[in-house]
């Protein structure tokens, strides 16, 4: 074994050598795994059953642009309603009153217990329950109705089905984001006089949100992928059309490539937007520990 020595100065300024080990191992197992990973890489890039020319060619194809936007329309929306719906979710899980919380905690069994495949076809086929979507005043006949199979397309249901399972998952997120609030912060907002909500409101939940946020983008991340699913229901997204394509030519390898490509890309953009978010709360959370937090900056301002 090879060693090389490099002169350091201790305390007393005496020169000591340090010897320097070769690790042949790690350098053995980094190059078995290169080899591996470029036999694979020339297997799939120079298959001869393999069109790359049909690759590029669909790359930027109408209806896979088209399948990108309504990709990302049906994650933004999902999201953003499997947040809002999480955080009512949560609160209500941690509500004093059992009618409340026993009905949140089976929401949260009942959505995280059906995959999401079964959820979204059973919304694409509401129609077989109901036919029609009837809003009206009780016990009254007043009130307007839609016919279901109008109303639950395969984008309606997708972002339905995807909103209303990630809400089962995104509540448990947030339960645990106030849980860890500290109980000093809750006690200085009931000192001052707050209602459960404006508490909620005002110091817990902008408190909560660096340990929400960091799942949040995960979630986001993990929806992209997700809505894959929806082929299922013909949402009209990327996953959807590019298997209409490939039916047609019969090219199944090279949209599939195509379409991961723009899933990598995708889930590339979220990341970083992802990292710029978290960075962003992470730097607010220190300076809220180091001030004291919320309640301990309106403390003085309500004594004053």
């Amino acid at each position: 074994m090879t060693v090389r020595t490099e002169p350091i100065t201790d305390a007393s300024g005496r020169s000591i050598p340090v010897a320097r080990t070769w690790h042949w191992g790690r350098w053995l197992a980094a190059a078995v795994a290169l080899a591996v990973a470029a036999q694979l890489a020339y297997l799939i890039v120079a298959n001869p059953n393999l069109d790359w020319g049909k690759v590029a060619e669909y790359v930027f194809h109408e209806r896979i642009l088209s399948g990108v936007w309504v990709t990302i329309e049906i994650s933004v929306l999902a999201t953003a309603l499997g947040l809002v719906l999480g955080v009512l979710v949560a609160i209500m899980r941690l509500a004093h009153n059992p009618v409340l919380s026993g009905l949140a905690t089976f929401y949260i069994w009942f959505f995280r217990g059906t995959p999401v495949l079964v959820q979204l076809i059973f919304w694409y086929n509401l129609a077989f329950l109901f036919p029609e979507l009837v809003l009206k005043i009780p016990f009254t006949m007043i009130g307007v109705k839609w016919d279901t199979n109008q109303v639950m397309t395969g984008f309606t249901s997708a972002m339905l089905g995807l909103g209303l399972n990630l809400a089962a998952y995104f509540a448990e997120t947030v339960r645990a984001g106030i849980q860890a609030v500290d109980n000093g912060q809750t006690e200085a907002a009931y000192a001052l006089g707050m209602t459960p909500a404006k508490r909620m409101r005002v110091i817990v939940l902008p408190q909560a949100l660096r340990i929400i946020i960091p799942p949040t983008g995960n979630e986001f991340i993990s929806m992209l992928k997700t809505t894959s699913l929806v082929y299922v229901v013909a949402g009209h997204d990327l996953m959807t059309n590019a298997s209409q394509i490939y039916k047609a030519n019969n090219r199944i390898m090279e949209l599939l490539i195509v379409a991961s490509l723009w899933y990598m890309l995708m889930t590339a953009v979220a990341t970083f937007l992802q990292g710029r978010l978290e960075r962003r709360f992470g730097s607010e959370a220190v300076r809220l520990v180091r001030g004291g937090g919320l309640a301990a900056r309106i403390l003085p301002k309500a004594a004053a």
